[in-house]
């Protein structure tokens, strides 16, 4: 019997284990049977991020029908396609998908039974659902692939590159032909400025919390009324401004003219503050008017590969933003023009046939869509959308407090008004936009500069701004907060300094010159960003100790860049420097922590998710491989499909499964 160990059994892995599923029959024969070890201290399905055990308060920023862990027919998957349910579809009908658990919190299964298509669900819904994904993909293992799930730490894989790994958790070690790393997203030791604000805030008694993932952060220590600064303004910021408020006892009612904040007199005052100086963008809370644009049109394979074969560096911004610029308004004008053809001056066609021939910058296309989209609101200005703040100097604070409110009511009112909708356009094509850009990163093409700058930086940055914002709700909950004197804005380009003069942090900006608050406290609002050396992974960190990983290093003549992550090849194999930089053939890793720069595990419907393909062309060659070894000689335990009932290792029900009997222990 072959033996796999996944370490992670997240969404990234559990996707990989559906694709097993998907892939096994026609690649792995029943007399080359695999049992797969799945390692991970938090419960299969939704792992760490998406474990049921965390603050209902905390939610998703997609709507229910928008998720989902399923290939369809627009998958361009190698393997064959499994459709299956969007979250949506499952909590509709939960029972018509075997293998079907009833959610044992009665707060979670009174939202699933009410959850609707639009809603935007607890993280506590995506657990459910990811549990039984996981569940379902076990299932559909095929009788000769077993499975076993260690709720454990791994904490190093060793072993030759020509023989089995051995896999070390907290007190036993597998033993495994080979080896996956989904690890998902990890924690990383403070960055220096992080380290030098930490010490400060010792040495004077004061509050201060590096980039954390929301659900595990510890703010007890923030008192009652205590002022502080919370640096960052997306998702993370939402996520601690919701747990500070209503997580402390507030509440919020619907009052005239919009919601009304009840304070419990617990908060803390909030100070918000980042680069842009505002919140991303509220995702919209409508479909499509019109028909869906048919992308891509400007930003295709073709496009891609013509780029990749101009001589020289290439440079985002320079060679590649201004087609996907293009394609971006494409989706926008094709929904503005076929959903609000009275708010449009000219037919479509002629439109098109002029916007395909011109440049995306240009005095032409300009004119173009002044002469064809009347008014201003309905074109796409990109500079204004991604940072609305340039310029902008204002008298005092409350001149600030009021310029924000306007701005993030409006945006509120925007995406929440289908008239609208061209914004929805917009946000399709952008999603467009990754499924080619693997093609541009494969092809090494981009100078070193522009992946630092352009891509990791700029692009990064810019579209989470305008398409990983939360729920319209949300927005007119921080007005809520604004207007009762919890939160209190502080601009675009926050900066942060340290007076040790009395031990308080000092923000300013220049959206308001001369403007200078103090606190007490210090939060940065955001995630851990990805960093090999400073790795709170012990699996990576002792493979990057020992030289058997590597961090993406990319330099050229002018510019050095290390990005962080982990160099994988094209089917997740794991750059070996011991093997002279070749993949190391029984080590493979999957997910936001490599290069392959993919991070969403699960996508929206018809979308020809990246991560998706990523999980197929590995399931596939881990199979291939498998279908070819020789019988090895490894140790393992009792086949689980001989157990009289499925549980894990550590005695947890249903943890460790079966999948003998074509189906998963409902135990």
């Amino acid at each position: 019997m072959s033996a796999l160990v996944i370490v992670g059994a997240g969404p990234r892995g559990t996707g990989l284990l559906e694709r097993i599923a998907a892939n096994a029959p026609e690649l792995l024969s029943a007399e080359r049977p695999l049992h797969i070890h799945l390692v991970d201290p938090h419960p299969p399905g939704g792992g760490r991020i998406w474990r049921h055990e965390q603050s209902p308060l905390l939610r998703m920023n997609s709507m229910a029908e928008d998720v989902t862990m399923f290939t369809d027919e627009r998958s361009t998957v190698t393997g064959p396609v499994r459709p299956g349910p969007s979250l949506a579809e499952w909590a509709a009908r939960p029972e018509a998908h075997p293998p079907y658990r009833p959610p044992a919190d009665p707060a979670l299964a009174e939202e699933l039974r009410t959850l609707a298509p639009a809603d935007f669900p607890t993280r506590r819904a995506q657990s459910a659902y990811l549990d039984w994904v996981f569940r379902r993909a076990v299932a559909e293992l095929p009788p000769h692939v077993t499975v076993t799930v260690h709720r454990d730490t791994a904490h190093a894989v060793t072993g030759p590159a020509d023989g089995p790994q051995s896999v070390r958790l907290t007190d036993r070690v597998l033993t495994a032909d080979r080896v996956v790393l989904a690890l998902g997203h990890l924690d990383s030791a403070p960055e220096p400025q992080h380290r030098a604000n930490a010490a400060f805030a010792a040495r004077h008694g004061r509050f201060h919390l590096p980039p954390a993932y929301s659900a595990d952060a510890d703010l007890s220590a923030l008192r009652p009324g205590e002022h502080v600064l919370l640096r960052g303004m997306g998702l993370a910021a939402v996520d601690l401004v919701s747990l500070l408020t209503e997580g402390r006892g507030g509440r919020f009612e619907d009052a005239a003219g919009g919601l009304r904040y009840l304070p419990s007199g617990r908060e803390p005052v909030i100070h918000l503050g980042s680069r842009r100086g505002v919140p991303y963008h509220s995702k919209t809370h409508y479909r499509l008017q019109g028909p869906p644009a048919p992308l891509p049109r400007h930003f295709g394979a073709v496009a891609v590969d013509a780029l990749a074969a101009r001589p020289g560096p290439l440079e985002l911004r320079r060679d590649v933003w201004p087609l996907m610029a293009k394609e971006i308004g494409f989706g926008h004008y094709h929904e503005l023009f076929h959903a609000h053809p009275e708010r449009t001056a000219l037919p479509w066609p002629e439109f098109l046939a002029a916007y395909d021939r011109l440049d995306w910058y240009g005095p032409e296309r300009e004119a173009l869509v002044a002469a064809a989209v009347p008014d201003p609101a309905d074109r796409l200005d990109f500079e204004h959308l991604d940072r609305p703040l340039t310029g902008v100097r204002l008298p005092d604070g409350e001149s600030l407090q009021r310029h924000l409110r306007a701005h993030v009511r409006a945006d509120a009112d925007r995406r929440a008004d289908p008239a609208h909708s061209a914004d929805l356009g917009a946000f399709l094509a952008l999603l467009s936009l990754y499924g080619q850009l693997p093609r541009l990163l494969a092809s090494g093409r981009l100078s070193a500069r522009s992946v630092a700058e352009d891509l990791d930086g700029w692009w990064t940055g810019f579209f989470s701004h305008l398409a990983s914002g939360p729920p319209g709700f949300r927005l007119r909950q921080l007005l809520a907060l604004s207007e009762a004197g919890v939160v209190r804005f502080l601009g675009a380009d926050t900066a942060v300094d340290r007076d040790e003069s009395d031990g308080t942090f000092v923000a300013h900006s220049p959206t308001v010159p001369g403007r200078r608050v103090r606190a007490t406290a210090l939060i940065e609002a955001r995630l851990p960003r990805h960093s090999a050396d400073r790795t709170a992974d012990p699996v990576l960190r002792e493979l990057l100790r020992a030289g058997r990983i590597r961090e993406e290093v990319l330099a050229d003549a002018g510019h050095t860049h290390r990005s962080g992550l982990i160099e994988v090849a094209a089917d997740g194999g794991l750059l070996d420097p011991a093997l002279g930089g070749a993949p190391h053939p029984r080590r493979l890793a999957l997910g936001p922590h490599t290069n392959a720069r993919s991070y969403a595990a699960f996508a929206r419907p018809r979308t020809d998710a990246p991560a998706f393909r990523q999980n197929d062309t590995a399931a596939r060659a881990l199979l291939r491989a498998f279908a070819v070894d020789t019988a090895p000689d490894v140790p393992s335990r009792k086949s689980p499909s001989a157990l009289p009932s499925a549980r894990s290792d550590d005695g947890n029900a249903f943890a460790h499964v079966s999948s003998g009997s074509g189906r998963a222990d409902p135990t």
